[in-house]
């Protein structure tokens, strides 16, 4: 089931290093509205979801992506992000 929320926040700062990291904005948003649940630790909410990537990334060929965000609902939802 997909939970929408109707204000997503991302710090700039944390979206700076998200692209840094290879996730878009829109990655992250579509990852907390419809990706896949997984425990996260310190009172945080964790989920993910795997895009096609069929690229180079350094040396090494890969074909997909795993995003992860571990974000907290509070007024906005506050978000950290992980690329895989």
């Amino acid at each position: 089931m997909s939970e929408r929320y109707s204000r997503i926040q991302i710090d700039p700062h944390t979206l700076e290093r998200a692209e840094e990291r290879g996730a878009t904005a829109a990655e992250i948003t579509d990852v907390i509205q419809t990706g896949f649940p997984f425990p996260a630790r310190h009172g945080r909410l964790g989920k993910y979801k795997i895009y096609p990537f069929a690229r180079k990334r350094g040396s090494r060929l890969y074909e997909q992506k795993r995003v992860e965000v571990f974000y907290t609902l509070e007024e906005d939802v506050l978000v950290t992000v992980y690329v895989f």
